[in-house]
């Protein structure tokens, strides 16, 4: 077996890998860590930002030019497979280690013997793997002591298996006389080809008994999290938005005005996002105050007067054109009358924010102090944050990318010390103002309409600016002149604005570009950047053949 001691403990590794992965799926629906996901973010924090930047980069390309769907859980689907993936060489690169180090050792493993290599081997895992989930872990219900002594089991477990297994291995392809002391006399000698059947076909079934049994308890989660979006939803939806009655319509198939909640963009740090007891949840206000606070969600809503604001939202990591952007309406409590009470004291001039899942970033006071529309708003479309959005708190700053705006928000110390938020540590953009951007979302030749003898077309898209608003939107078509389109009236001053061109059909195959001007009078940048370090910039096109 010398030879090959490695591989085989590689296949071995693998086999009783995914058995224990189906187990703690299962254990995670009971509030136990899900440790496959722990050790992926905890890598995601530790690897230098310029791998992160890449990984991000190519997964989003990825997702686009192959067209795998919302970029949003098409990312997060793809997390997951790699963390699953990470776990499981980490199982396959153990099984062999310990296998050849087996080897190297030559003496058969008999009795009680056989299973201690494999309990050194499986603490030898668990232990780092218990102090990067207490560490990284933002969803186990259980207490901390309880989740580190079922993770420890579980590895000491699956270490035994591993070294039982070698045991195995090595006696059924054994002399006779060693066969025989290897295996207790009520065994019946099998060859190393039947047993590593009747492994892989004991772990096949606990791992597939395991995972069906814990994806059908997250499916029951995901419909009841479905029904309380509906049911909140429906006895809050607004009966008409502010722009009702505007002049212009937007071009059939244009992206909705108003994202439904259950559709919006949802970007975050961690393989799953926290899920906040809001009984068990305070905000912190500290540092550099007269007086400290410590609210509830409930203090928050009843002690200062509640703000609405249409917002529309974008990811940094957004492209040109891509959909990692949405638009809903925000209620919370302006910042700076919750820093009011707590008393700033002279010489403070940075808040850092500080969240559940260990997001962190920086607030300039002097923009909270001039921008009254920074909240911290705990309701999204009438109802409480959504757990995936950021419940209990998230706070929203006018004209930044999603990257500056923390969720799920447990304190905010007030210090006049300035520290890198966790994006701007790993080479993002420390200000992250959103960028210009227009982008065409159809030619809806299925809705030409006749005029003046003339059939039309109406093409259509969205043109957001942050908070400085749209004031021209330009359209051309094959690399012609440029002609300006129609805008509709905004939701409110801090969302993107629809426009629409109509414009005069002829048959072919034809390429329509699309570019905007802020409400400052500044152009589009028409250079043809990445998301890195500031967000994308260029001009989106559209080719349709009619």
């Amino acid at each position: 077996m010398k030879p090959y001691a490695a591989l085989v403990g590689a296949v071995f590794g693998g086999l009783l890998t995914l058995p224990l992965m189906a187990l703690l799926y299962l254990a995670d629906q009971a509030g136990l860590p899900l440790v496959m996901y722990d050790l992926f973010d905890w890598l995601a924090r530790v690897l230098p930002g310029n791998i992160i930047i890449n990984s991000i980069e190519t997964m989003v390309e990825i997702i686009n030019d192959l067209n795998l769907g919302a970029t949003d859980s098409t990312a997060k689907t793809l997390e997951h497979l790699a963390a699953l993936a990470l776990f499981l060489a980490i199982g396959i690169v153990t099984g062999a280690i310990l296998f050849a180090i087996l080897e190297r050792r030559g003496a058969p493993l008999t009795g009680a013997a056989r299973f201690v290599p494999g309990l050194i081997a499986g603490l030898i895992v668990a232990v780092p793997v218990i102090f990067i989930s207490r560490d990284v872990n933002v969803t186990a219900s259980a207490s901390g002591t309880t989740s580190a002594a079922w993770i420890a089991l579980a590895f000491l477990a699956w270490g035994a298996l591993l070294s039982w297994a070698y045991a195995r291995w090595t006696a059924a392809g054994a002399p006779a006389s060693l066969e025989s002391s290897a295996i207790p006399a009520r065994a019946e000698p099998v060859s190393r080809r039947q047993f590593l059947i009747q492994v892989g076909g004991a772990t096949a079934t606990i791992t597939v008994v395991g995972a069906g049994l814990a994806r059908l308890l997250e499916i029951r989660d995901e419909r009841a999290y479905e029904d309380l979006i509906a049911e909140r939803r429906e006895a809050v939806l607004p009966a008409g938005l502010p722009n009702e009655g505007a002049s212009v319509e937007p071009a059939p198939g244009t992206r909705p005005e108003y994202t439904p909640l259950e559709d919006h963009y949802q970007i975050d740090i961690n393989a799953r996002p926290p899920e906040i007891n809001e009984d068990d949840w305070r905000l912190a206000i500290t540092g550099m105050v007269e007086r400290p606070l410590t609210l509830t969600l409930d203090e928050i809503k009843a002690n200062y007067e509640p703000v609405d604001q249409y917002v529309t939202l974008a990811c940094i990591s957004n492209p040109v054109g891509g959909d990692l952007t949405s638009t809903t309406r925000w209620t919370g409590a302006r910042l700076r009358d919750v820093l009011a009470d707590a008393g700033v004291q002279d010489g403070a001039t940075y808040l850092r924010i500080t969240s559940q899942d260990g997001f962190h970033e920086m607030v300039d006071l002097a923009l909270v102090e001039a921008e009254p529309r920074i909240m911290l708003a705990y309701h999204w479309d009438g109802i409480p944050l959504l757990y995936k959005h950021g419940f209990p708190l998230r706070i929203y700053i006018p004209d930044r990318y999603g990257m500056k705006q923390p969720k799920w928000i447990t304190q905010i110390e007030v210090t006049d010390r300035y520290i890198d938020g966790y994006w701007v540590e790993r080479g993002w953009d420390e200000v992250a103002q959103m960028r210009t951007t227009s982008v065409v979302d159809v030619v809806a030749s299925d809705s030409a309409f006749e005029r003046d003898g003339q059939t039309w077309v109406p093409v259509g898209g969205i043109a957001h600016a942050g908070a400085r608003g749209i004031s021209k939107v330009e359209v051309r078509v094959d690399g012609g002149e440029w002609a300006e389109a129609a805008l509709r009236e905004p939701l409110s001053s801090t969302t993107w604005v629809i426009w629409r061109y109509d414009w005069p059909f002829e048959a072919g195959r034809h390429t329509f570009e699309v570019r905007c001007v802020d409400g400052d009078g500044e152009n589009q940048s028409t250079a043809d950047t990445g998301t890195f370090p500031s967000g994308a910039t260029g001009i989106h096109s559209l080719t349709r053949t009619l």
